[in-house]
């Protein structure tokens, strides 16, 4: 059983918050607040990884822990939206009521899931949340604000791919999921009312570890990054705008060579350090050409910017985090 706690007799030093909390293996930030959910994890952590705790930086004083959730096993994930926090283990969910007066409204069992996938979209409308359903290859859907807490409400079920799914996304009004397998050649996208499938979106032909995948805000783009050191952007809105196989221009060419030639392949592409995991997203604003952006797990920071046309150009790099060979982690 989870459970929530205050930790406000928790005492450290204000003027070192890394001391604080040691290591850590998960951050989520609640959008651009001041609340952020942290796990323990790395070489030096003070706190064990089936802990959950929200650390308030606006808070005045040494208490910036607030609230400390915990779980029989350890924590994968953690998402966050206004009114909800999730988490995620590897064969279970817990939704919780966030951050006011916190208390368990959901439960779900889920397939095995060791990376933890799952996705909260954080339209005031459409409060969904999708993760890996029981069959393989499958995406379950819940809409939290019609489901009633405490009841078992039924996840709608969406067979997107044939092998497990390795990576899933909502656009930002939750319209649509995005999802790859664990092959990650393929990105198939759907609308969550009637769960037909609308797009199928091509990154490659090698299989690839998806570390993301990403909407832009008006839902017109997606991105998604790999362990090939590669970035994909692909139209959503104007499909026209992908590129296609050269062979689509010859007709019907049997249903082996089929899928393969009628699938989209990306807009433009842009790279990142092989094999670095990385996060990536789409700048605001109005102005064009679109940008997106992508931090790295070894610290860089890479700005592109992209056209309708497909050209894709690196407009800024900066390095955050300053490794040396004698750093752990």
């Amino acid at each position: 059983m989870a459970q929530a706690r205050g930790v406000n007799s928790l005492r450290f030093n204000q003027d070192q918050n890394a001391e604080q909390v040691g290591s850590v293996g998960l951050v989520e930030m609640l959008n651009r607040s001041n609340l952020l959910a942290i796990v323990g994890g790395g070489s030096h952590p003070k706190f064990p990884d089936v802990s959950v705790l929200i650390w308030d930086d606006a808070r005045e004083g040494k208490d910036k822990l607030v609230l400390e959730f915990t779980f029989p096993k350890p924590v994968l994930a953690v998402r966050m939206r206004h009114d909800k926090l999730v988490v995620v283990l590897q064969s279970r969910l817990y939704v919780f009521s966030f951050p006011h007066n916190p208390a368990k409204l959901f439960e779900f069992d889920t397939r095995d899931n060791p990376k933890g996938i799952c996705d909260l979209c954080p339209s005031l409308e459409k409060p969904l949340l999708v993760f890996p359903g029981h069959k393989c290859g499958s995406l379950q859907l819940v809409d939290l604000g019609s489901a009633k807490p405490g009841t078992s409400s039924a996840p709608v079920t969406i067979n997107a791919h044939q092998s497990e799914v390795g990576c899933a996304a909502l656009s930002p009004p939750g319209s649509l999921v995005a999802s790859a397998s664990r092959r990650g050649t393929l990105i198939r996208l759907f609308c969550t009312q009637s769960r037909a499938r609308l797009l199928e979106l091509r990154r490659g032909t090698d299989p690839a570890t998806l570390y993301c995948l990403a909407f832009s805000p008006d839902s017109a783009f997606l991105c998604a990054a790999s362990d090939k050191g590669t970035g994909h952007v692909f139209a959503l809105r104007d499909t026209r705008l992908n590129r296609r196989s050269a062979l689509a221009r010859v007709g019907k060419v049997g249903p082996v060579v089929g899928p393969y030639v009628e699938s989209q392949w990306s807009l433009a592409s842009f790279t990142v350090p092989a094999e670095a995991p990385c996060l990536c997203a789409f700048g605001r604003g109005g102005r064009s050409p679109s940008s997106v952006v992508a931090v790295c797990v070894d610290g860089t920071f890479h700005k592109y910017v992209f056209s309708p046309d497909g050209n894709c150009n690196r407009e800024a790099f900066d390095v955050f985090l300053d490794i040396c060979d004698d750093d752990a982690f």
